[in-house]
């Protein structure tokens, strides 16, 4: 389970430098090989490569009427190895439908991450927590 946030930079090619602390991890369960795509809030979604097959496939399974959701994400994925240093490319094509330039946010969100732009995702986090939280948190106890 991949959890918390890191502040990263892209180096000049558009590489991501794996945080240390995960690297281990998709080694031992993935053997460095991610596949990441878009994510319909505007970043990336970034899969260890067992985890994608998992979602791959509860993808293929919907109906018809999901046909252009389906798109989007199997569309779109790309598959992507970590190289001897920890680094992962992230394709022009990806890091423009992200608006990704440099400064990023990567977030352990379980079986996946998700990849922002830094300033997008200070802007929706700022945003999201002077709303009211969901009915789902009426009854959670922090």
């Amino acid at each position: 389970m991949f959890q918390g946030a890191s502040s990263l930079s892209l180096d000049g090619k558009g590489r991501l430098s794996m945080p240390t602390r995960h690297r281990d991890v998709l080694g031992a369960t993935a053997n460095n090989q991610l596949t990441i795509t878009k994510h319909p809030h505007g970043c990336l979604m970034i899969f260890p490569r067992p985890e994608w097959e998992k979602f791959r496939e509860r993808l293929a399974a919907l109906p018809m009427d999901a046909q252009w959701w389906k798109r989007i994400f199997l569309g779109n994925a790309m598959d992507m190895e970590l190289d001897g240093t920890g680094r992962v490319l992230i394709s022009p094509e990806l890091r423009s439908a992200a608006q990704i330039e440099k400064e990023t946010m990567l977030l352990g969100m379980g079986n996946h991450f998700e990849l922002w732009d830094k300033a997008k995702y200070e802007a929706k986090e700022a945003e999201a927590m002077q709303g009211a939280m969901p009915d789902v948190f009426r009854d959670f106890s922090f």
